[in-house]
C-alpha cells in the first residue's frame, strides 16, 4: 500500500482534486486501566504532563490514520483532505474509555 497522504486542509497547493470520492471515517476505543486512571488522578492533583496517556494517544492517532489510508485506498483515492481528529473520554465514572474519531474527504488528486 503506498503511503496516501491525509491533510487536514481543503486544498493542496499546486495539486489539483480531479473527484471527491466522499467521507471516509474511522473510530478507536481503548479501555484505560485502573493503574493508569490512578497515576492520571494523581497527576491532575500535583500538577504534570501524562506520559502513559500521552502514549495511548498516540497508538490510538496512528491507528485511525492508517484506517483512514486503507478504506481511502479501497474507493480509489490517491489523498485524503479536510481531515480531522478528535479525542473524548467516554464511559461511566467507574469505567473510562478513551475514544479517537477520525473524518476526511478521499479524492482523487493530479
Amino acid at each position: 500500500m503506498s503511503a496516501i497522504p491525509v491533510l487536514t486542509t481543503p486544498i493542496i497547493e499546486g495539486a489539483k482534486v480531479t473527484k471527491y470520492l466522499g467521507i471516509v471515517t474511522a473510530r478507536n476505543v481503548r479501555g484505560i486501566n485502573v493503574i493508569r486512571d490512578f497515576m492520571t488522578a494523581f497527576r491532575d492533583f500535583f500538577g504534570g504532563r501524562s506520559g502513559s496517556y500521552e502514549e495511548v494517544m498516540v497508538d490510538m492517532e496512528s491507528d485511525v490514520m492508517q484506517e483512514i489510508r486503507v478504506q481511502a485506498e479501497q474507493m480509489g483515492a490517491n489523498a485524503v483532505i479536510g481531515f480531522g481528529l478528535d479525542f473524548d473520554n467516554i464511559g461511566s465514572k467507574n469505567k473510562s474509555l478513551l475514544m479517537a474519531y477520525g473524518k476526511g474527504t478521499a479524492v482523487i488528486i493530479e
